[in-house]
Order: C-alpha cells, then structure tokens, then sequence
C-alpha cells in the first residue's frame, strides 16, 4: 500500500465543514494542476465533447477563425478531425512579434476575408475563437470582431477559450452559450412556443419532456442542436419562453431577456425519481398548468426496483465527465441500493445540497479532485469496486466494470434514469459474463 496519499476527504467530513470552508486541495486555482489522463479530457474550455471551439460552431453553417499560437491550433486540429468538423475550422497562428505587439488584431479582418475567397458556400456567421494569449494581452476583441464585420459584410462574433477565466463570472463554457444566441434579433413571440436551451446536443429522443410540454399546450419545441440551417436559428427568438437546462445557460438566458424579451425558468438534470416528479410539478405550476407525468413517473420507479433488486449492494466510483452532477448521480444511486465509494470531482458551494443528504446515507463515501497533484499517489487497489460511471474514473480503475456515460445526445428526466440503469446493468452483466 502507498505510503503517500491522495489528498480526499470524506462526505461527512465535507458536510461538517460546510459550502464556506472548502479545502484548497479540492479548489483548483489554489494549486498545481495535475494533468493525469483523467483531467486532460476536461480541464481545457478546448477539451473533448463540447469545448469552446466546438460549441462555438452550434450555429448553423458558421466556421471558426482560431487566433492563437502553433500548440493551441495542434489541440484544435486533433479534436476537430475526431468530431468530424475540421472543414469548419481555420487558423491564424500568432507569431512571437504577434504576442509582443498585438499586431495580429490588425491582420483579422484580411484573415476573414481569406476565408470568405476560399469556400465554397458563404458562411452565416464567423466565430473568432480566442485564446489566452489574448486575455494577458487585455485585447477588445468585441472591437476587433465589429470591424472584421463591416469589412467582411456578415457577422463575425467572438467567442473565448480563456481557461483564466474558467473559475471567473463568466468562465468560458457560460459564455459560448451566450455568443451562440447572440445572433438572435427581436420578433413576434409564438405563445405555444419554447425553446430548451443549455446543451450543444439535442435531449434524446425518447425524453418524457417534449411529451409533457405537448400536453401543456406547447406545440413548437425548439433546441439550437435541432436546427438545420441559419433561417431555422433565427425563429428561436419567436419563442414565448426558454426552459434552461444546463447552469451555465443562465447568462444566455438573461441576455435573451434583456435583449429580446424572452423570460425563462429552469430544469436541473436529476437522476433521482422523485425528485424529477416533483420538479415537473413545479414547473406545471409556473405555467398555470399540471404536468401529466405519471405514467412516464411509474416506469423510472420500476426500472429502479429492478434494479435494486438485481444490483443492490454494488461498489461505485463516480467522476466528473459524465452527464450528470457527480454528487446529486451519487446520492440518488445510493437510494437505489447501490454503495458509492469514491467521488472524483470538483466541489462548488451549490453542491451542498446533496453533500449534506450524502453525509447522511453514506458518511464515508470519499472525495477526490481529478486536478489534485497528490493523485500522483492514486492506486485502484487501495479502493477497488465494481463499477465506474464517467471517463475520468475509469482512468483509475482499469479492472472495474466502466459506464462513460458522455454520448452528445443528453440524457434527461425519467429516461435519463432509465438510459443510465440499462447502460450500468448492460456493463456489470458482460463483466461478470468475461
């Protein structure tokens, strides 16, 4: 067994100190970042699933323009031609005078119009990706971005992959959610219209919540990922209301009430039942309305008590990039039965909230931080378990059963639950069957 540790600290310990006294090893910009395999995949606003530089390209037909130096274009490179869109992508790679005197912010307009001569189809928008080189620097790239666009005769927006920024107001995940709606102009809102806003992806198909929102008299649905072309875009701002379902829309959804008059509330991906019903009756309530959820309510619950009868008793180990709240997926699989041995997350205040009911059921459930130098020291032995939910915590544990659980297509509500129960019970049975 390692004489060094890995710093963690128990659930029951986390609740006494409470949301005012996190530990600086669990808080990011206290320390060194440890960069092991499990943090590269998410540490960047560049990094895989939805970074800046891919989630900056959810309008339609818009390509980006990547203002930076050679090894940020070599990150963008990489992941562009795995998702599938580097046709969509161009560089403008800074040179050592570029970083010395800004020169670069003269050359960004001829850099447009070079593309503009290049393709083939006209874009609807450029998307300026900057880097931090550009933060250091203090740049007004709102500026910069307005007289490539009168240069250029089409929008040109900027969008920051600025991971200083990332523990900020406004880190760089909350406002590529506000540039991607920032094209919307004003118009006449469609009262049976709403839009869901939050994810770069659309919800899965078999979601209970476009079924529900029908049944409140909602009859046009809209989501950013659903959009096939600019024309489509821009029939968001006819809708009478925006339903958040990700945090860090919150910043979007406020422009677009200032600027567009569009209200909106807000759904929390949840992986506990009844917490899902009683979020669905609340949102009935603000719409004056009742939602019709049981028969969709009836079949999460008997998926859990299959579950809980087949799976009861099983160890797990939960991290961060997964679609879900690490801690809120921990709590509710501890009330299906399951027994949650380790954390790998960040911690923010908010957390709290199911912190407190975690120390509760399962005081001695571990937290880890991904980014902690002292995993240096982590060996899987130390803890081993059956099953791993999240990409980063399968990095530890090499001989568990492993659910990523990070598809595009994002899981929520009652068939959230049950997408994930199938997808956990479909990985513990081929373990046990190798």
């Amino acid at each position: 067994m390692n004489t060094l540790q890995p710093y963690s600290i128990t659930m029951a310990a986390l609740a006494a100190a409470g949301e005012n006294h996190i530990p600086e090893e669990l808080i990011s910009s206290t320390h060194l970042i440890y960069n092991s395999p499990a943090a590269l995949a998410f540490n960047s606003p560049g990094a895989q699933g939805f970074g800046v530089k891919r989630a900056g390209l959810a309008v339609p037909d818009s390509i980006m323009l990547l203002i930076g130096p050679g090894c940020c274009g070599r990150n963008t490179t990489i992941l562009s031609e795995m998702g599938g869109y580097s046709e969509r992508f161009f560089y403008y790679q800074m040179d050592d005078t570029d970083i010395v005197t800004g020169r670069h912010l003269t050359k960004i307009p001829r850099a447009i119009e070079e593309i503009l001569q290049a393709v083939t189809k006209r874009p609807s928008v450029v998307m300026v990706c900057m880097t931090c080189v550009d933060a250091l620097l203090g740049t007004d790239m709102e500026r910069v971005c307005r007289k490539a666009a009168v240069k250029a005769g089409l929008p040109v927006v900027p969008c920051y992959m600025y991971a200083l920024t990332r523990e900020g107001r406004n880190p760089p995940m909350a406002d590529v959610r506000r540039a991607v709606y920032s094209l919307l102009e004003k118009q006449t809102r469609h009262r049976r219209t709403v839009n869901l806003i939050g994810f770069f992806a659309p919800l899965q198909d078999d979601c209970e919540l476009y079924e529900i929102l029908h049944k409140m008299g909602i009859t046009a649905i809209k989501e950013l990922a659903r959009c096939r072309s600019f024309e489509e875009y821009k029939t968001l701002s006819q809708a009478n209301f925006n339903i958040i379902l990700h945090p860090e829309a919150r910043l979007a959804a406020r422009d677009m009430q200032e600027r567009l008059g569009i209200p909106a509330v807000e759904l929390t991906r949840l992986y506990q039942v009844s917490k899902i019903h009683t979020q669905y009756q609340a949102l009935g309530a603000v719409l004056g309305t009742t939602a019709e959820d049981g028969a969709r309510w009836e079949q999460a619950r008997q998926a859990v008590a299959k579950m809980r009868e087949k799976h009861a008793g099983t160890t797990v180990s939960i991290g961060e990039m997964q679609n879900g709240n690490a801690y809120e997926m921990a709590l509710a699989l501890t009330q299906y039965g399951f027994v949650v041995k380790e954390i790998f997350a960040n911690l923010s205040a908010q957390d709290f909230v199911y912190v407190r009911h975690l120390a509760a059921v399962s005081p001695d459930t571990k937290v880890y931080s991904n980014l902690s130098p002292t995993m240096l020291y982590y060996e899987d032995r130390d803890c081993p378990v059956d099953l791993t939910i999240g990409k980063d915590c399968a990095y530890y544990h090499p001989h568990a059963a492993h659910v990523y659980w990070d598809e595009d297509i994002q899981p929520f509500g009652y068939a959230g639950v049950i997408s994930l129960l199938q997808a956990v019970h479909t990985a513990l049975t081929e373990r046990r069957n190798a």
